[in-house]
């Protein structure tokens, strides 16, 4: 038996597998012959597709370690060590168009025949776009890492290459000492462990060995009159005409190739999308799992949909504000701000949007722009919403629900070119830095412009209906808050069914104790009521402010969380009398417990109490009403009715996750390609081929048609006997007299966990449950185990709508309480 050499043993010290090392003679271009080191798999089979990795500056081929373990044997993967780096041959210093060259060299020596995929990072993206440009029928596709091919407009280089590229102290930082090549590592992000970053730095102890570090910093062009500048720009300028698809994997808190890179190329493709990963950094590809997303790109291109996707109708539709220009009565009143004892009529509203339609196209917000919207719910925030409609500026809309923390990361990742708000947001722009590029236009300077009466009126050409129209963000209850796109046709449609669904007319008025739904109503045509609450707190409506907000405008119509709808009974007195008048109620955002909606039905008699289910990517998806609850009654989950009419939904057979499709669905998620493309996978049914949403919920369609959801697939409890959903055991946990609400998680390893339940009590209890209690919710859940019961004065939900319980927060704190361990 052959003894292992010392590299072996070093190498197998950092988790790599020393077959996978060997060394290559190149011929070169430049005459020579050139030792090259490469880490590579030689995946199962012939026809494997090949992944060709380029690790940037100062890193080597460990630099693709996690991918190479995590992507798998069906693809055959090569990750080399640039000449004069990691353990390749040291060379003469190399420009960039040898580097180039360098590339296609090993590429010969290597007999690859059918187009690779270049993965790379770092300056091996700006190679590796360079080989593409220069042999483009080689490559199947990129997937490009914290990279850039030029320097974005309006930025300079980054401060941290600038730095090490510095006269008197390049050598120093670069190739006398090891600063450079320690320091990258530690750039913010995910962060990596010990093993990896001395692994990183393994090739580079001593000085002799920085040779091609200090190299790399010194090619980077600062200027037109560097010897590289002009190879580099002839790749940018001839990116545009690559046809191939390019997946950018991109780790935001990189402070070198920032989020202004990845938009730079993201204008530069034709065929491009961003994934982007809020809390990663400058090694992205190491911090975290991208073997799923390269599998993605090479997936995706390689299994194009059977037939075409359903036609939209190119049929005229009525616009958002196309109901406003009709709004010529003085007497009837448009929007109701209660907290602010301010409304305005239909004609005030009309020019209000329309004035603030012509300042804002007057100051050079232009079609396409995207605008973060900081005001708080208000008769302005509509009018200003609308108002960007109008001229095509895509409204970002991240609401207070989300916290100053969620809020902050939306307005960063939706990369707004305009920010709209008081004075204290545009300090949160400028000072906490949450959009320092962007143009900052504050509130009370729109309402001081030229008034226009119409929005017709308006100078800007209106935008087409497959045009994007808003960004809009989910609630982060089951992780990061993420933006969804929609396009105006798509707003359109889901405006169309409200209407139908709810049988909505002009003579109906609208109370949004929910701030994003207070949009719906100019484009319905009917008077908005906003209540008197905390926006960033459901719970705290009251039934008084409820039936004050319903007086202003004699609303026949009611929206509100089950937070707050379960506070309005908690609160309600004997005097409440316009709620008398509501024809109907609806909640969503979470289950609503049918007690709750009894009790509401007696505040509002002649009132039909409907539960829509839906998310932030599609809504309306199903309706149910309490009379048909109380028809329906038990069952597996909470029951959420049919299907509206224009909604399709099934449940996947192999996992029970819910897919909904629509006219209404929206386009897809904001800077998330890999998010999305998990999403929407495309069905073939009948020779017609149709995009459904993954809505992460999982349920069951009933023999009536009926959708029951049983919970979060996030939240599914993996034990030894079996997967078990969290909603039927919190729905029958709730039936106990004592029991105000329920979660039922999983703690201990998956495909072992212990189900355990944790309530809340009418007696605000808070430890291990009662005997008695233990005793009965047992026997409510029978025949599943249950390990433990536990009781809570308050379970964790979401900030939005106060409603999602937090299961995930629920199972880390019994997980630390069960096993005795400090948090």
């Amino acid at each position: 038996m052959n003894k292992a050499s010392p590299l072996d043993a070093t190498l197998a010290s950092f988790g790599l597998d020393p077959s996978w090392s060997r060394t290559l003679e190149v011929p070169s271009h430049d005459g020579a012959v050139h030792r090259w080191h490469l880490l590579g798999k030689p995946g199962t089979s012939d026809k494997a597709p090949v992944v060709l990795c380029l690790h940037g500056n100062p890193t080597w081929s460990f630099l693709w370690s996690r991918l190479m373990h995590e992507l798998g044997d069906e693809f055959r993967i090569i990750a080399p060590d640039q000449l004069s780096m990691g353990l390749s041959e040291q060379v003469a210093s190399r420009s960039y168009r040898e580097r180039v060259a360098d590339l296609s060299d090993l590429i010969n020596a290597l007999h690859i025949s059918a187009p690779m995929w270049l993965v790379a990072q770092d300056w091996g993206g700006a190679i590796a776009m360079g080989y593409a440009v220069a042999h483009p029928e080689r490559i199947a596709g990129l997937v490009l890492s914290n990279t850039g091919i030029a320097i974005p407009v309006n930025r300079r280089a980054p401060m941290l290459i600038r730095l090490a590229a510095a006269t008197g102290l390049h050598r120093f930082v670069t190739k006398n000492t090891q600063i450079f090549v320690r320091g990258t590592p530690l750039l913010p992000g995910r962060g990596i462990t010990r093993v990896q970053r001395d692994a990183l730095a393994f090739p580079y102890r001593r000085r002799q060995s920085r040779h091609g570090v200090a190299d790399f910093v010194a090619d980077a062009p600062l200027n037109e009159k560097h010897v590289s500048f002009r190879d580099i720009a002839h790749v940018a300028e001839q990116l545009p005409n690559l046809d191939i698809p390019v997946r950018l994997v991109w780790g935001s808190r990189d402070p070198v190739f920032n989020d202004d890179f990845a938009h730079d190329l993201m204008n530069r493709f034709t065929n491009v999308a961003l994934h982007r990963i809020a809390d990663a950094g400058h090694l992205a590809v190491l911090e975290t799992s991208v073997a799923p997303l390269v599998r993605a790109a090479i997936e995706e291109q390689a299994v194009d949909s059977p037939v075409p996707l359903a036609e939209r109708s190119e049929n005229e539709v009525a616009t958002l504000w196309s109901q406003i220009d009709h709004w010529n009565n003085v007497n009837e009143i448009a929007i109701s701000d209660a907290a602010a004892d301010s409304s305005v009529t239909r004609p005030e509203f009309a020019a209000r949007v329309a004035t603030y339609a012509e300042e804002l196209h007057r100051r050079g917000v232009h079609h396409g722009d995207r605008i973060a919207i900081l005001v708080s719910p208000s008769i302005d925030l509509i009018a200003v919403v609308y108002a960007c409609w109008r001229i095509g500026a895509v409204a970002v809309i991240a609401d207070r629900g989300l916290g100053l923390r969620g809020l902050r990361n939306a307005v960063r990742a939706s990369r707004v070119k305009f920010v709209i708000g008081p004075v204290r947001a545009g300090a949160a722009v400028r000072v906490l830095r949450w959009a320092p590029r962007s143009v900052f236009i504050r509130l009370n300077t729109l309402a001081s412009a030229p008034v226009v009466s119409l929005v017709a009126d308006v100078t800007a050409p209106e935008p087409r209906p497959d045009d994007l129209a808003a960004v809009l963000f989910t609630s982060g209850a089951t992780g990061p808050a993420k933006g969804v796109r929609y396009t105006h046709r798509q707003l359109y449609a889901q405006r169309d069914a409200l209407q139908r669904t709810y049988a909505i007319t002009p003579h109906d008025s609208f109370v949004a104790a929910f701030a994003p739904f207070a949009l719906y109503g100019p484009a319905l045509g009917i008077a908005t009521g906003l209540a008197d609450m905390d926006v960033t707190s459901p719970s705290t409506l009251t039934a008084s402010a409820l039936d004050d907000a319903c007086r202003r405008i004699n609303a026949t119509m009611v929206f509100a969380s089950p937070a707050a709808l379960a506070n309005v009974v908690a609160t309600a007195t004997d005097s409440l009398t316009h709620l008398r008048n509501v024809r109907l109620v609806m909640s969503a955002g979470a289950p609503v417990p049918i007690k709750t909606l009894h009790s509401m039905s007696a505040l509002c008699p002649d009132a039909q109490l409907h539960t829509p289910y839906g998310m932030t990517e599609m809504l309306p998806v199903a309706d149910v009403s309490l009379d048909q609850l109380v028809r329906i009654g038990d069952g597996q989950g909470v029951c959420v009715g049919q299907p509206v009419e224009g909604c399709e939904v099934l449940v996947d057979t192999l996992n029970s996750e819910v897919m909904v499709s629509g006219p209404w669905m929206s386009a897809g998620y904001d800077s998330l390609w890999f998010t999305e493309y998990s999403a929407r996978p495309v069905h073939v049914s009948n020779g017609q081929a149709t995009k459904w949403h993954r809505t992460g919920d999982v349920g069951h369609l009933d023999g009536e048609g009926n959708l029951w959801i049983e919970g979060r697939a996030v939240h599914v409890i993996h034990t030894s006997h079996g997967a078990v959903a969290p909603v039927p055991l919190e729905v029958a946990t709730e039936t106990l007299p004592t029991v105000v609400r329920a979660a039922a998680v999983g703690v201990g390893p998956i495909g072992a966990q212990q189900i355990v339940i944790v309530v809340e009590t009418s007696n605000n209890e808070n430890g291990q449950a009662s005997a008695q209690l233990s005793r009965d919710v047992r026997t409510a859940l029978f025949p599943q185990a249950i390990a433990a019961v536990w009781t809570t004065k308050h379970l964790p939900v979401d900030i939005r709508h106060n409603s999602k319980i937090d299961r995930t927060a629920v199972s880390r704190e019994m997980s630390h309480l069960l096993s005795g361990r400090k948090k």
